[in-house]
């Protein structure tokens, strides 16, 4: 069964485009012009993905990703938009979008981000072949500390426990409410608790690819991690090696 994309786009020439793009890719595609229609579809469909226009009239994107992110809806949503500033991009994460597009784009990035929000993330392995899946090698490095308790349903590491089937977390007793791709950061991160895990490892296997050393893409959405999971008193979960990349223990 093809993959379903819900795509809502304002400007007639990109929805028409994009829509053609999507559907020869071999994707499933409802276009829809507004918020509103976006909505409709996404209440009644429950389509595989959304593509986003940010700036739309009447209910735009961001509202669109709040709308559904409150009702507890999970689909990932990648975002549209032509606003390049920093503050612009964090709002549309902050408002439940998984990742972005800015705007003029090419094709084959958006289809490459819709791969990496529909792909399932895996484990990164500590033996020889640690890292081969896109990032090269040397892409880990062992840290001593408990090891985490992984299974098909679960993962359990540094007071962290991980309903995967559920896409449910908590630490201790308090559930993080958790957007899709920060779910799968701290997925990627628990599962290999101990172990510090450079750039290019995380982001081939959360976004596909290496956004390159300029991209602060990860950095925010290792702070926004950070704030849901730190707690007053206790320790900080997700640790910075500087020029590496980031660990997860419990010290």
């Amino acid at each position: 069964m093809p993959q379903t994309v819900l795509l809502a786009e304002d400007d007639r020439a990109i929805r028409h485009a994009l829509e053609r793009a999507l559907t020869l890719e071999g994707y499933e595609v409802t276009a829809v012009a507004d918020g509103v229609e976006a909505l409709a579809h996404a209440h009644r469909t429950s389509p595989d993905v959304l593509v986003l226009d940010v700036m739309m009239p009447g209910i735009d994107g961001l509202q669109v990703c709040r709308v559904l992110r409150a009702e507890g809806d999970r689909t990932p949503i990648l975002m549209l938009t032509a606003l390049v500033e920093t503050a612009d991009r964090i709002a549309g994460l902050d408002a439940g979008a998984d990742d972005y597009v800015v705007k003029p784009f090419d094709v084959e990035e958006v289809f490459a981000r819709l791969r990496a929000l529909l792909r399932r993330t895996l484990p990164v392995t500590t033996g020889a072949g640690a890292g081969s899946s896109g990032g090269g090698g040397g892409g880990v490095v062992a840290e001593p500390g408990r090891e985490p308790q992984v299974s098909d349903r679960q993962v359990e590491a540094a007071g962290l426990r991980m309903d995967l089937q559920a896409r449910r977390a908590w630490r201790g007793q308090r559930e993080l409410e958790l957007t899709r791709t920060e779910f799968e950061l701290l997925e990627l991160l628990a599962r290999n608790a101990g172990i510090v895990l450079d750039h290019s490892t995380i982001y081939d296997r959360i976004w596909g690819y290496d956004f390159g050393p300029g991209s602060k893409n990860l950095a925010v959405y290792v702070g926004y991690l950070r704030r849901k999971l730190d707690e007053p008193g206790a320790p900080q979960l997700i640790h910075t090696v500087r020029g590496v990349g980031y660990v997860l223990r419990e010290d």
